[in-house]
Order: C-alpha cells, then structure tokens, then sequence
C-alpha cells in the first residue's frame, strides 16, 4: 500500500494490521524499516515499542486519516496519548515528513480496494 501526503509519496511499502495478533506483533522482531516501509495499525489508538530494536516515527490519525500528532519513539517506550486517535502509522525514525493537521491518503497500486478492517473508506484512495 502507498501512503501520500499534498500530492507526495511518503511510503510505498505500508502493511496493514488489522486484527489483535497483527497489532500486537506489529514491528516486534524487525531490526530495521527499508526505505518506504511502515506499518498501519488500523482501530488502535496506542502504541508501545517494546521488544523491538529500532526507533520509529509513530504518526497518530483521526478516523478520517488527520495527523493528530508525530513522534519519534526508541525502543521500550510508550507512545503518547493524543486525543481523538484511531489508528497509527509506523515509519522509520525520521522520515515521516509530514505535518500535524495534513490528510493522509492511502492507496494500493493495482487500484483494488483496500481492506482497512472494518474503518470507512475515509482517506482512501481508489
């Protein structure tokens, strides 16, 4: 999946998790991000970085993809509580380039639907 910000491609290699296992496993074990890979926690509006071994960029979104709040978290923290979350982007630490109040948009390059576990089709691209 590709996620844009104002037209910019700020990842092109984002999975999605979607169910209690995948979140909970979410970036667990992974010693580092490749370039434009991250993680989507949809319906999750925490995160921790226990268990892993890298720092990561935690951008916090309202229910219509609204970047509510940005972080950059090592490893054994506990993200921020930011009000009114409902899913978070992982990315690599450092590279999330965009601001608090941008839309996000998610889209899949062979234009299919995208399967956001049970979330509106608010944010995403067809």
């Amino acid at each position: 999946m590709v996620v844009e910000c104002k037209g910019l491609i700020l990842a092109d290699n984002i999975r999605i998790a979607d169910s209690f296992t995948t979140r909970f496993k979410g970036l667990m074990g992974k010693k580092s991000l490749g370039d434009g890979e991250g993680l989507l926690l949809i319906n999750c509006p925490s995160i921790h970085c226990f268990f892993m071994k890298m720092p990561i960029d935690a951008v916090y979104l309202s229910k219509d993809m609204t970047v509510l709040g940005i972080e950059t978290l090592p490893p054994w923290r506990i993200g921020h509580h930011i009000k009114n979350t409902a899913h978070v982007l992982e990315l690599a630490a450092g590279t999330s380039l965009m601001t608090v109040g941008s839309t996000l948009q998610f889209s899949n390059s062979s234009s299919a639907p995208i399967n956001m576990g049970g979330m509106s089709d608010a944010g995403v691209k067809q």
